[in-house]
């Protein structure tokens, strides 16, 4: 799956088979991890016979699933098609700490806010813990779903874990005793894609969906404080209410104030302020129209906006808050050495079926 992080300075892509990380700031070599060439899987590494469909998995692909990066940016880990779990080390210098392997393809990854529990939700709707502390442990089965799981998060006092399936339900389990559930986020009408908590409110909770709409929460009690259906923001877009696009990512910036979502399939980006002390909190500020449609994006340090673009042409944009409306920076140092570096992994990967964003069913 395509995707797009900042760790700290170090810009991170997901791209087919491999990870590859940019430094934004100084000129040094840039990181490559390409999972063909990674350690291969034991010979009695199998399906436990549990999935869903009760066969037993085809050889892997080696396709990048999923990435994670720690909250202090020291961390990094990624899924494989191949069920590979890999887990770096980026600084001062970028280093494997270790290759473990999980019993299914996996959807999410999430750090517990400790950095010494690795979270791991797999296709079936179970949720592993993996070792950060003892990186060649096994990984321990944490708890368990009747659906599959899409989306995953971890609140920031480690209290709590959310997870969001493809039966429209959002469950907040208690990290420790994951049986113990604190409370369900009820009200989205399709499987719910995404999760997201924003830095500066660590109650909220912003979820996308299916439906087309994205809803704020107060998720350790389950309230629903606010809803928007994206649809109706875009004139551009059908008022069919059975024509709705799903919402594929929320991200914010690192204040918690500007919120950025994305929409499978459209060329927008609809960005949403957050304001703790507005009776309204969420509130909606403006849309970018691209030329070309959105594979992923993310927010730097700075709060600037990065976005992959599906173009050869132009593969990232910067876009900036300047004068109450974002704006594409042409003259960026940063832009150009990071593009420069990831011009030939891109080219690579080009057409050969890596995914954008998870195929939701």
């Amino acid at each position: 799956m395509t995707s797009v992080r900042f760790c700290r300075d170090w810009f991170l892509l997901s791209c087919n088979k491999k990870l590859v990380a940019v430094h934004t700031k100084e000129s040094r070599e840039p990181f490559v991890f390409d999972c063909s060439d990674a350690e291969k899987p034991p010979k009695n590494l199998k399906d436990d016979g549990n999935s869903n469909n009760g066969s037993t998995e085809e050889t892997g692909s080696d396709e990048v699933l999923a990435i994670a990066v720690s909250s202090s940016g020291k961390l990094v880990a990624l899924t494989d098609d191949t069920k590979r779990l890999v887990l770096f080390e980026c600084e001062p210098s970028w280093r494997c700490i270790s290759t473990r392997w999980v019993v299914r393809r996996c959807v999410s990854l999430v750090f517990s806010q400790a950095e010494d529990e690795l979270l791991v939700a797999d296709k079936s709707g179970d949720v592993y813990s993996f070792s950060v502390v003892e990186p060649q442990a096994e990984g321990e089965l944490k708890m368990g779903h009747l659906s599959m799981l899409l989306s995953m998060v971890v609140s920031p006092d480690d209290k709590f874990i959310i997870t969001a399936d493809r039966d429209e339900k959002i469950r907040v389990s208690h990290r420790r005793s994951p049986y113990n559930i604190q409370s369900f986020c009820l009200g989205h009408r399709q499987f719910v894609s995404t999760l997201h908590i924003p830095p500066s409110h660590p109650h909220w909770l912003l979820s996308g969906s299916g439906d087309g709409t994205m809803k704020l929460w107060e998720f350790e009690s389950g309230r629903l404080l606010q809803s928007w259906d994206l649809s109706q923001l875009d004139e551009s877009q059908s008022s069919d209410p059975d024509k709705n696009t799903a919402v594929v990512r929320i991200i914010s910036s690192s204040d918690g104030c500007h919120v950025a979502v994305l929409c499978e399939g459209e060329s927008t980006v609809h960005f949403f302020h957050l304001d703790q002390d507005n009776e309204q909190r969420l509130v909606p500020h403006s849309r970018l129209h691209l030329a070309h449609c959105p594979l992923d994006a993310t927010f730097d340090p700075e709060g600037q906006l990065w976005v992959l673009l599906d173009s050869s042409d132009a593969l990232l944009k910067i876009h900036t808050l300047r004068q109450n409306s974002w704006q594409c920076r042409t003259d960026s140092i940063e832009l150009s050495r990071v593009s420069e570096a990831l011009r030939p992994h891109w080219n690579t990967a080009q057409g050969l079926g890596g995914s954008s964003h998870p195929v939701f069913f």
